[in-house]
């Protein structure tokens, strides 16, 4: 007998993407009702996001490559290099930020609650972008954050 909390996950063709400041973004769940949402993100290389904070905690569990996480912890700012296996946490209101420094893509899955899920599928662009984000776009981003409860603080 299967559990009535089985999930069917969506093949990666199937999954609604959206790319977000050069990431690839794609849900593969989000629980009705509830702040559960589970995003697979591919971070190409040399992409970061800029460090921010929310007031939601988030759980990163790294698939492939390297990523590089920052984090202001109480004892002060803090680097990780977590790869394929690592799972990492950032508590709610802790500012930070990743980056990939590595030569090929990083997909990591991203547990989100429901304003990170309703920015990324609102703040989202269904194409991947042609260039680095400008300038223009990162401010667009910034204050469009800000409406979900997002900070960013240096881009």
């Amino acid at each position: 007998m299967m559990s009535n909390s089985f999930v069917k996950m969506p093949a990666s063709d199937e999954a609604k993407r959206f790319f977000v400041l050069g990431d690839r973004v794609e849900r593969r769940l989000r629980i009705s009702g509830a702040w559960l949402n589970i995003f697979d993100v591919t971070v190409p290389s040399g992409s970061r996001t800029p460090k921010h904070a929310h007031p939601s905690p988030e759980v990163f569990r790294i698939i492939e490559g390297r990523l590089t996480i920052w984090r202001l912890s109480d004892s002060g700012p803090e680097e990780i290099e977590a790869s394929a296996g690592d799972i990492v946490t950032i508590p709610p209101f802790m500012v930070h930020g990743y980056s990939n420094r590595g030569t090929v893509p990083v997909v990591f899955s991203a547990v989100v609650d429901r304003d990170m899920a309703e920015f990324i599928e609102a703040e989202g662009t269904t194409e991947p972008p042609k260039a680095s984000p400008s300038a223009e776009t990162i401010a667009r981003m910034t204050t469009a954050a800000n409406a979900y409860g997002i900070t960013i603080l240096a881009a």
